[in-house]
């Protein structure tokens, strides 16, 4: 078993995939001429997005949106990097809303909190260890 994708449902998959290219610099891989799904060049693991009418088709039930939910859900997508204070900068300077400024924690990892225009909750940190 290995992890294959992590999708996120959002409002408006270019604009998402928009946003993450602008912010943090990962390449658009794919968008599905409907625009209803992209995906990141983001390594390994892909990164993708598909619209909330997806993911309606994909539970009956429905789901929670991110996007409407006034309080972060409670996941996060985390992004590693070396300079987490320009990272964070660069979020927000693309539409991010902070929610904790960089900040290193006792065991040494300088860590930040934003919310992406869509709703994800990023956290942008340095390695465990480095």
């Amino acid at each position: 078993m290995k992890l294959g994708y992590t999708i996120v449902y959002v409002p408006n998959v270019p604009a998402s995939l928009q946003f993450f290219s602008t912010a943090f610099g990962f390449a658009v891989k794919f968008l599905h001429e409907s625009g209803s799904y992209g995906e990141l060049a983001t390594g390994e693991t892909t990164l993708a997005f598909a619209a909330h009418e997806l993911g309606h088709g994909n539970f009956p039930g429905g789901h929670i949106a991110a996007s409407e939910s006034e309080q972060p859900l409670g996941m996060e997508l985390a992004l590693l990097t070396n300079d987490v204070e320009a990272a964070h900068a660069r979020a927000i300077q693309a539409g991010a809303v902070q929610l904790a400024a960089p900040s290193t924690k006792p065991w040494g990892q300088t860590v930040s909190y934003v919310r992406s225009p869509d709703g994800c909750l990023i956290e942008l940190c340095t390695p465990v260890g480095g």
